[in-house]
């Protein structure tokens, strides 16, 4: 079964927390397609896993570097997975139009970063979590503690 992970971005931000989850997707030998909300986001990450740390980087493509389907991690605006990712990330206010939608069930994991303090956002995912729920996937909601570990709350 699918996992659906929601995780409540609140005391970092979708910049510090996505290098992270990303690596350890790569450790377990998975592929990750990253799904942004604008052409503007997806840029921004492109440009930032490049150069988010000076001591490593992480591999990834755009449709604009070819080579769609050897990507570890692929960045996208579009509902696609040319590099046949085990993992979806929606970052950005991206959503899938079909939660029921087979090509999501083949997934391992779908995993969903909201911003907390955007009030619009905090709406997006509790509707999101309504979808992914009627759906029938395993559904996990993680939420920063003070110290900045994630918990897992529902």
């Amino acid at each position: 079964m699918t996992e659906a992970l929601f995780y409540h971005l609140e005391r970092r931000s979708l910049d510090d927390v996505l290098p992270g989850l990303l690596e350890r997707t790569l450790e377990r030998g998975w592929r990750a397609v990253v799904r942004a909300g604008t052409a503007e986001r997806a840029a921004a990450l492109d440009t930032h896993l490049w150069t988010y740390s000076e001591q490593t980087f992480l591999p990834h493509g755009t449709a604009d570097i070819g080579f769609l389907e050897s990507q570890p991690i692929f960045i996208t605006t579009e509902e696609e997975n040319p590099n046949g990712a085990q993992v979806l990330f929606l970052v950005g206010g991206a959503l899938p139009s079909d939660w029921a939608a087979p090509a999501l069930k083949k997934l391992d994991r779908i995993v969903l970063l909201f911003d907390g303090r955007d009030a619009e956002a905090v709406a997006s995912a509790r509707e999101a979590w309504k979808a992914a729920k009627s759906a029938d996937y395993d559904a996990t909601y993680w939420k920063q503690t003070p110290a900045g570990k994630w918990e897992k709350q529902a």
